[in-house]
């Protein structure tokens, strides 16, 4: 997920379990074949984490769909190789055909935002009940989690679903630019979709949870152009783009403090091309989070306001644009039935909670997944973790069973659902 994934909580983020659902013989097995599966999660986060996979080391992130398509193979899954529409990288496809009614996609994405050479500086090691390691939670866990709860499913017997499909895209650290317009397409056709992002770790939450909305991405751009001249013996005939620009990013640094709907972080600049010229442009760029097309409106129209209040370089001309990119996702009411069914799932652990997380600003591929509006859509299914795109990310190990548990448990009750 991009970004820090920082959360905003609305009203009780805390939702209480709901009321546990009857557990019956097939799901008492299914919790022990959870359990007997855990070293072997454990052992396939350790090989994940030590193919170091930077959206940019492109053999890094092919040294990855080698490994996913060779686990999906072996779960009998018909595999192939998409490449993204940028050209630069394999999506994994997997595909498992029952006899049942239910259509269903798991995505969970190979890339992580680390850069080559890591494991130097930030070996994978276990402490406690943490596994540490570059992506270990964002995504390779939730890699994790798809992959194992498949296999539970296959050791149970279980086909009670027309169509199993499995998407592992390479990009989504860097805005899935090449593969977000195929989840949508493969998404269009699902009844249900599960994103296996992180949860947040329960040291942070204080429970497990899955999330039911996550801002769509763009990128706000400032333009500055103003005129050239000698900096050392006719500074005073040019206009300094570069200390205009300063002046405008300065002026809109708050520009949407007060908007709940929507986020931006000046983060990026450039202006100039020589020490001894006056420069004649600036650019400066953005990170953009909003929940809706509205309200990206909203910001341009406040940037642009704040902009015509004041100018510092007389004679310079100043131009905001926004450029979208990743879709909001919003679970909307299918997507919060789906998080209800989990949170009954998680009440046959022994109680345990299952919070359910309004929304964060950060983004994910649960947007382009659920963009048609066809299927329900579930986000943060992945392990509980924390220390995403940052030192020392990890995952609770103790979330290893639950979310296997969650995930195949789920899925059976889906095709359950799609049969009648």
């Amino acid at each position: 997920m991009k970004g820090m994934k920082r959360f905003l909580f609305i009203g009780l983020a805390s939702l209480v379990c709901m009321g546990c659902s009857d557990s019956s013989p097939s799901a008492d097995s299914l919790l022990e074949v959870a359990q007997k599966q855990e070293a072997g999660v454990i052992q396939s986060l350790e090989d994940m984490v030590l193919i170091e996979s930077g959206s940019d080391d492109l053999p890094g992130v092919a040294r990855m769909a080698d490994y996913v398509e060779k686990r999906l193979r072996k779960l009998d899954a018909k595999v192939s190789r998409i490449k993204t529409t940028t050209g630069t990288a394999d999506i994994i496809k997997g595909t498992l055909s029952g006899n049942g009614a239910l259509r269903i996609m798991l995505i969970a994405h190979t890339d992580t935002v680390y850069a080559k050479g890591i494991l130097e500086s930030e070996p994978l090691y276990r402490e406690g009940n943490r596994l540490y390691g570059p992506g270990v939670a964002d995504d390779k866990g939730g890699i994790a989690v798809i992959l194992h709860a498949l296999d539970i499913l296959r050791k149970q017997g279980w086909q009670n679903y027309e169509q199993i499909t499995v998407l592992f895209n390479p990009d989504e650290e860097i805005g899935s630019t090449g593969s977000g317009e195929i989840i949508a397409d493969e998404g269009a056709s699902q009844d249900v979709v599960l994103s296996f992002e992180p949860s947040p770790a329960r040291a942070m939450l204080g429970a497990d949870g899955v999330l039911l909305g996550a801002a769509g991405t763009g990128q706000a751009v400032m333009t500055v152009e103003g005129r050239a001249a000698h900096a050392g013996s006719a500074p005073d005939q040019g206009r300094n783009a570069l200390l205009e620009l300063s002046h405008q990013l300065l002026q809109t640094e708050k520009v949407a403090d007060d908007m709940d709907d929507a986020q931006l972080n000046w983060t990026t600049a450039h202006a100039g091309l020589k020490r001894n010229q006056i420069p004649a442009d600036a650019q400066a760029s953005g990170d953009v989070r909003i929940f809706s097309e509205e309200a990206g409106e909203r910001l341009l129209a406040a940037l642009n306001e704040k902009v015509s209040e004041s100018q510092l370089v007389p004679d310079t001309q100043v131009s905001v644009r926004l450029e979208p990119g990743r879709p909001p996702y919003m679970a909307g009411e299918k997507g919060i039935a789906l998080a209800r069914k989990a949170q009954a799932i998680y009440g046959e652990l022994d109680g345990r909670k299952l919070i359910l997380i309004p929304r964060t600003f950060g983004g994910t591929d649960a947007g382009y997944a659920g963009r048609s509006g066809n299927p329900a859509v579930l986000e943060s299914l992945g392990l509980a973790g924390w220390g995403y795109h940052a030192k020392n990310e990890y995952i609770e190990i103790d979330s290893i069973v639950p979310r296997l548990y969650l995930a195949s448990r789920l899925m059976m009750e889906l095709g359950d659902e799609y049969a009648q």
